[in-house]
C-alpha cells in the first residue's frame, strides 16, 4: 500500500469513526469515490477532485484529494476553521494573501489558519496532489472569492526565501 492510499484509508477511518460512533465501523474503500472535475469557478486549469470522507454530525471535518494538472489551481478563497493540506505527489504551490508563493512536494504539511486568504495549486510544468481537510462551521468549510491570476500565480519561493 503507498502513502497516498495509507493517508486516505486512515483518514476515513477517522472520520467514519467521528461521524456515527453509535452505527459501527464504516469503511469506504479504496477508488471507490466518485471523482468529479473541479469547478470553473473555484479552479484554474484541469483539476479532479475526490471526496474519501466527510463527516457526519457532530463530527465537522472533511476531507478531499485533489489533483492539479501542471498550471492548475484553486481560486482564493479562505476557510472559517482552517485547513491543512498534505502534498502527496508531485510539485505544488501555495500563497497566503500578501506572502510569497512557495512552492511544497510530497511529504510538505500546509496549515492554513481560520480565514486566511490562500490558493494552492500545481506548477507550470508538474501535477500535484494533495489531501485537504477541513472541517465545517455552520455548515460551511470554505469561502470562494476571485481567481488568481497570473501574475499572481507568478513564481515561488522555497521557505528559505529563495527563488527555485
Amino acid at each position: 500500500m503507498n502513502f497516498l492510499s495509507t493517508a486516505i484509508t486512515s483518514l476515513s477511518f477517522a472520520a467514519s469513526a467521528l461521524a456515527q460512533p453509535d452505527q459501527g465501523l464504516r469503511i469506504s474503500r479504496h477508488g471507490s469515490q466518485h471523482a468529479t472535475a473541479g469547478s470553473s469557478q473555484n479552479f484554474t486549469g484541469r483539476v479532479r477532485v475526490e471526496m474519501p470522507f466527510r463527516a457526519d454530525a457532530p463530527a465537522r471535518v472533511g476531507g478531499a484529494l485533489v489533483t492539479f494538472e501542471p498550471a492548475a489551481r484553486t481560486a482564493w478563497h479562505t476557510h472559517p476553521l482552517g485547513q491543512t493540506l498534505i502534498v502527496t505527489g508531485g510539485v505544488g504551490r501555495v500563497q497566503r494573501w500578501g506572502g510569497p508563493v512557495q512552492e511544497i512536494h510530497p511529504g510538505d504539511v500546509v496549515w492554513i489558519p481560520p480565514g486566511e486568504k490562500h490558493w494552492h495549486g500545481a506548477a507550470p510544468s508538474a501535477g500535484m496532489s494533495h489531501i485537504a481537510i477541513s472541517e465545517n462551521l455552520d455548515g460551511k468549510s470554505v469561502d470562494w472569492l476571485e481567481q488568481v491570476s497570473d501574475l499572481q500565480y507568478g513564481s515561488p519561493t522555497s521557505n528559505t526565501g529563495e527563488t527555485r
